[in-house]
Formats: C-alpha cells, structure tokens, sequence
C-alpha cells in the first residue's frame, strides 16, 4: 500500500483527531442530515398511508425500522465525532460514553466544545487542519445552539408567566366580587 494513503485522515473514522470547530460542524452536519432524512421518511409515510395516522396502526413497519436504523448511525457518529474531540483533547475515547449519563452529558459537550486540543502531535496523532467549510459551520453551531437554549427557555417561561398573570387577576376579580358582597 503508498505510505500516502494510510495516513489520510477520514472524518468519519473514530481514529484521528477533531479540533473544536471541526467537532462542531461534523456534528451539525450530521444533524442536518438526520433532520433531512426523517422529514424524507415521515413525508414518505404519510404519502404511503395518507392522512390516516391516528391510530398509528397504519403507519408502516418499514418506516419505524427506517427510523431505528437512521438513529443507531446518528449515535454512532456522534461517538465517531466525540472520540475524535477526545483524541484531540489527548484522552480516551472511552470517555465518550460520559454523553450517556444525563445531566453529565450537556457539560461534557460544553468541556469539548471549550476546551483546546493539545498542541503538536499526541499519541493520537498529528493535529488535524480544519477546513473553512468547517470553520463557517463550527461557529454557525457554536452560535445556533446557545440560541435555541434561550428560546427553549423562553418559550416554556412565557406561557407559564402568562397563565399566572391569568390566575392571579381572576384571583383578583373574585377577591373583588367577595369584599363586594
């Protein structure tokens, strides 16, 4: 085999490294293409079983087995894209399996999409260049999921205040109507 075509890194092989920007745009990539691929097979099946879905007896076994598979590849890059972060970091991959435990999973990927890589080469390998596209997307994702946190947050407080600001004047109405009597 030439020498030159072992040491050609594979974004999507687990060996090698990610530096934080790359990490980020393989992770949105990988994720636009999922969101792509389950409105292709939701769509699919609703043209396949027309607009009856209530009682979920018509939708069809290939499209859930469709979504299985689609998730089990989707988890499976994410792991591929977080042992590559690891590797960059001059750590295990094992440590991936932190992304499992909840709670400790939103601050492992914080620690990932924070902290540097090694400088120079590491028992990993050499450090791995980052594409431009990776960089425009990196940053696209570093921006974007801040962003959908704070709108997730708002968009759960703003119809909790409003039903409570609804409570609280019928309360006041009825506290009105009671000293009226």
């Amino acid at each position: 085999m030439n020498s030159s075509t072992q040491n050609v890194d594979h974004p999507l092989s687990p060996k090698g490294r990610f530096g934080r920007l790359s990490y980020a745009a393989w992770t949105l990539l990988s994720s636009i293409a999922a969101v792509i691929i389950i409105f292709v097979l939701a769509f699919g099946a609703v043209l396949v079983t027309g607009d009856n879905l209530e009682q979920g007896q018509d939708y069809p076994i290939l499209a859930i087995i469709l979504f299985i598979i689609l998730y089990i590849v989707f988890v499976y890059f994410s792991f591929v894209f977080t042992i590559r972060r690891l590797h960059d970091r001059n750590q295990t991959g094992w440590l991936s399996l932190l992304a499992l435990v909840p709670l400790v999973n939103f601050i492992f990927i914080i620690y990932l999409l924070c902290a540097k890589g090694t400088e120079g080469p590491n028992k990993f390998g050499s450090v791995r260049a980052t594409a431009g596209w990776e960089k425009v997307l990196g940053w696209i994702y570093i921006v974007i999921i801040p962003l959908a946190v704070i709108f997730a947050l708002v968009g759960s407080a703003v119809p909790a205040y409003q039903e409570y600001v609804q409570r609280s004047q019928q309360a006041q109405i009825e506290q009105q109507i009671n000293q009226a009597k």
